[in-house]
Order: structure tokens, then sequence, then C-alpha cells
């Protein structure tokens, strides 16, 4: 995430800790391990209506590598589940924006610095 931040001149260390520590719940957050490895985490919070992914951040040496898909995969099939709509946002230059795309989310939503997107698996969501 920092070098999207930084691309757009807004990464600053404490505030970004500080905004991840202040929303934290630990039965929200899911390690990703293959192997013994931590290869990054997610969280993904309970809505009224929809899921809404917070965080995905995979190590910088495993993305490419499928693990974000295979996540992504995961969480899609407990939306279709639950007949939800997953939502998340990502900030406006950041790469995550063709990843979220390419993995057939739509952009629902502009705020000042994120895209917001939903994926809803073509059910009446």
């Amino acid at each position: 995430m920092q070098p999207s931040l930084e691309a757009v001149g807004r990464f600053d260390p404490q505030r970004a800790r500080e905004r991840f520590v202040s929303s934290f719940v630990a039965d929200d957050t899911q390690k990703i391990i293959r192997d013994g490895q931590l290869l990054g985490f997610y969280v993904l919070k309970l809505k009224a209506d929809h899921l809404w992914l917070d965080h995905l951040y995979i190590d910088p040496q495993y993305q490419g590598s499928g693990v974000g898909e295979q996540v992504l995969n995961k969480l899609k099939q407990r939306a279709s589940a639950q007949n939800w709509p997953l939502r998340l946002g990502a900030l406006k230059e950041s790469r995550a924006n063709q990843f979220y795309l390419k993995n057939n989310f739509v952009q629902i939503e502009t705020q000042q610095w994120d895209n917001i997107y939903q994926w809803t698996g073509g059910q009446g969501c």
C-alpha cells in the first residue's frame, strides 16, 4: 500500500498505522499462509446488507502468483452463499484497481481518494 499512497503524495506512516489499528478486529482478520509461510492477510467485515473487504495485502514477493485471486474466489463463494454483494475500496492510483476489474468487480462509486467496487456474481444482490 505504501507505494500507492506515495504515488499520490498521501503516505504518512503514523496515519496509516492509526487508521489500521483504530479499526482492527482480530475476528475479522485472516492470515494467508501457505506451507507455513505468511503470504499476506485480509480483513472482511460483515455489514447489514453486504460483505466489505476492508484490507487485502499480499507480500510483494507473492503478488502476481494467484494468491490474491484465490482469496477473492473464496470471498466470492461466501458472498454468493449469503446472496450478498462483496464490496471494497481501492486507492484511485493503486494497481489494485486493475486487479479488481480483472476479477469482475464493477466500480459503483468514486470518493475523494478511493474507488468503490462491488461484485455480485450475476445474482440479484
